[in-house]
């Protein structure tokens, strides 16, 4: 989750989340609860899924899973028989007793492994159309899913298709079980393909029969009981590593006149060479009067092609509908990564931009001595805080005041809270109780009790430092600001999920804080420390009950109003954080559902002018960007990551996220020291930018989730308090 100002409060009455379509208005008396759907966990799930399963096809199924550049050792052969070994380059052991098929002399049949590829497949099937010569393609299952349209235009032009399994896999060295799975998905690509089945097999890093070891003849038999005849070759043009044409002339040429069948490739790799060399070769070979054939017809075999059963068609138009899929999602998923660098590293530019900016504004606007700052009231609303209102009270007396008065608003508390603040024992010290209502019903009592036009409002945990107050009060010397966001820092920062609280609310809120600032509109006053002018605050119809977020909705509506919300910086409080994942969640999913309804009900600040458009048309965009964006797209960039670490493909990644984590190092190092922090827990860095992070994206999907559903967080609704004094109210 990105940076969000800290809003406390922990009262338990919620109310109704009115702000347009984000929640729907519902206001009844008496008690509702509703509870998020958990639907979207498994449509969350489902997309990750799908993602890895793409990627997956992409980069090991469409590219060979890496065993496309290196071929298993021959090994014994010992039980290859001897009319295998020392016969044609077919080999037929579809039945009991395994038959050598030879090519007669004066007869060629080029053969082409490894396609249909979209750059050489085209330019081979050129040449051979200007020669005249038919050839046979030996295509591996993928590359047919992922072309179905060059294989058309092989069979279309007379020449002959065969299978070169599905990944290009070495059966030599592959269990029966995955050799079966391969050359099914290959006979179902051809058929999705062509409509067409076919009996012929080329293996995989096959070569000549004097070549065939142990392994290879097993595969061999295993295929034949499958009904395939394996095809292996007599003239090797080695064009996956000649230097030139040439050189893959030279190999492709048989000698004496002697039939043959040539290896040669259209996909794989670069086939410029082979391209190059194909008309060399045939012209040399019809020089020398050969016959040009497909493979079965060179040795004396019916057509091998026939159509394809009904399953084999329909499940060959899945099977090339999912690999087409597939090879469509990395592209996406480079634009998507892109885009996630661009706009993080645009945010951290900017970040340290803007903090640069503030702090020489900041340096020229200091002000001078000068007299005491002007009265004001300060409005505490409390709900089960006994233990800590005490210390709060005492610090806004002592904060830099001398004409001040604390209203605390007990806010249907059943422990000792009033009892607490009465303790407190100062003149200026009222306390109002009143039924539990919510927070926005205790600071509108509040501000009605409060007796000065400049209202001070801080949660009842948090301790404001000295003269904190006095410097909020001093920026209304302005009379066009409406609102004043003190500095927020953590109070309790024992434990990692604390000290990560420590960093962001430095490093994330603090700097974009400073950046709002000088945009002039800021979209927040933290709940824990803000000031605000009581007339602004009238003009907006004071604290809303619209949302769950009222200090967004409040700072967005004095901004429309034609207010300008600043911040200062050296007006510093401490405050109290969740110490445990389950209450950090549901405070982070309220103030994400909150900033969703209010980015909903102030949505129309775009097309308006001053403040109002500046909020708008600047800072709208960036929590959408930042806070709903980046969150919605960060675990799917993870998933990209985590896969290209686990299959070794993710160099460029690590160094990316090198990169991000030292940005990351050197702008925390200067946002605490800029606040006057200790850069002793800076090495936790790296850690939130992948533990903490995660959590609090799956935050902001959930807020998003169950507001496109138009189910927020459990609730309790009740009619909103009057903003006059309610039941009793005591001046200690």
């Amino acid at each position: 989750m990105p940076a969000r100002p800290h809003r406390g409060g922990r009262h338990p009455v919620r109310r109704s989340p009115r702000a347009g379509t984000v929640g729907r208005r519902r206001r009844e008396h008496g008690t509702m609860r509703r509870t998020a759907p958990r639907g979207h966990w498994w449509v969350l799930a489902c997309v990750l899924a799908a993602l890895l399963a793409a990627l997956f096809v992409a980069t090991s199924v469409l590219r060979g899973g890496g065993d496309r550049d290196t071929a298993h050792d021959r090994g014994p052969d010992d039980r290859v028989p001897a009319s295998a070994a020392e016969g044609g380059p077919v080999l037929d052991a579809r039945t009991a007793t395994p038959v050598s098929l030879d090519v007669p002399s004066g007869t060629v049949a080029l053969t082409f492994d490894d396609g249909p590829d979209p750059t050489w497949t085209r330019q081979i099937l050129q040449v051979l159309a200007a020669e005249r010569v038919p050839a046979t393609f030996f295509v591996t299952g993928a590359r047919v899913a992922e072309h179905p349209e060059l294989v058309r235009e092989q069979t279309a032009a007379g020449h002959e298709v065969g299978l070169h399994t599905f990944t290009h896999t070495d059966l030599a060295t592959t269990p029966d079980w995955r050799t079966r799975l391969e050359l099914a998905a290959s006979r179902a690509a051809l058929a999705g393909a062509t409509g067409t089945s076919t009996t012929l097999l080329r293996p995989p890093y096959s070569s000549m029969p004097d070549a065939v070891g142990n392994r290879d003849w097993r595969a061999v038999v295993t295929t034949g009981e499958l009904g395939y005849l394996t095809v292996l070759s007599t003239h090797d043009g080695l064009d996956w590593q000649a230097h030139d044409a040439e050189e893959i002339v030279r190999g492709a040429l048989p000698e004496h006149g002697e039939g043959a069948v040539v290896l040669l490739h259209d996909g794989g790799g670069d086939r410029s060479r082979t391209v190059a060399a194909l008309g060399g070769i045939i012209d040399t070979l019809k020089a020398r009067g050969y016959r040009f054939t497909t493979v079965s017809q060179a040795v004396g075999l019916p057509p091998q092609t026939s159509p394809a059963t009904a399953f084999d068609r329909w499940y060959g138009s899945a099977l090339i509908a999912l690999v087409q899929t597939a090879a469509a999602v990395p592209p996406v998923v480079d634009r998507l990564l892109a885009g996630v660098a661009l706009l993080t590293a645009a945010r951290l530019l900017l970040l340290a931009a803007a903090a640069a900016a503030h702090r020489r504004r900041t340096a020229r606007r200091a002000l001078p001595a000068q007299a005491p700052p002007p009265p004001v009231s300060a409005v505490v609303p409390a709900h089960n805080e006994e233990a800590t209102i005490a210390a709060c009270v005492r610090a806004l007396l002592d904060g830099g005041c001398p004409d001040i008065d604390v209203v605390v608003v007990d806010d249907g508390s059943t422990d000792g809270t009033a009892a607490a603040a009465r303790a407190v024992a100062d003149p200026r010290v009222r306390v109002v109780t009143q039924p539990n209502r919510g927070k926005p019903a205790a600071l509108n009592v509040g501000i009605a009790h409060a007796a000065h036009d400049i209202i001070l409002m801080v949660d009842a945990d948090t301790v404001i430092a000295p003269g904190a107050a006095a410097r909020l009060a001093s920026a209304f010397a302005d009379p066009s600001v409406g609102a004043v966001a003190g500095n927020t820092k953590v109070a309790n920062r024992k434990g990692l999920l604390a000290l990560w609280q420590h960093l962001e609310y430095v490093m994330s809120f603090g700097l974009e804080r400073r950046l709002f600032d000088l945009i002039g509109a800021s979209p927040t006053v933290p709940g824990a420390i803000g000031a605000f002018r009581r007339s602004a605050l009238a003009s907006c119809g004071g604290i809303s009950a619209d949302t769950l977020a009222e200090d967004t909705d409040i700072a967005m509506a004095l901004c429309r109003a034609g207010r300008r919300v600043v911040y200062r910086g050296d007006a510093h409080a401490l405050t109290h954080v969740p110490t445990t994942v389950r209450a950090l969640w549901h405070q982070r999913h309220r103030w994400a559902y909150g900033t969703l309804q209010s980015l909903w009900k102030h949505r129309r600040a775009v097309k308006e002018n001053g403040v109002a458009g500046r909020l708008g048309r600047r800072t709208l965009p960036y929590l959408v960007l930042f806070q709903l964006a980046l969150p919605v797209a960060a675990p799917l960039m993870d998933a990209v990551a985590l896969y290209g670490l686990a299959t070794g493909t993710a160099s460029a990644t690590v160094l990316a996220w090198t990169a991000f984590c030292l940005a990351q190092l050197a702008l925390a190092a200067h946002a605490l020291h800029r606040d006057g922090e200790s850069l002793r827990h800076l090495w936790l860095v790296p850690l939130q930018q992948t533990a903490y992070r995660t959590l609090l994206c799956l935050v902001t999907i959930h807020a998003l989730a169950t507001a496109a559903l138009g189910a927020g967080p459990r609730w309790r609704s009740r009619p909103s308090a009057p903003a006059e004094p309610h039941a009793h109210t005591t001046t200690v």
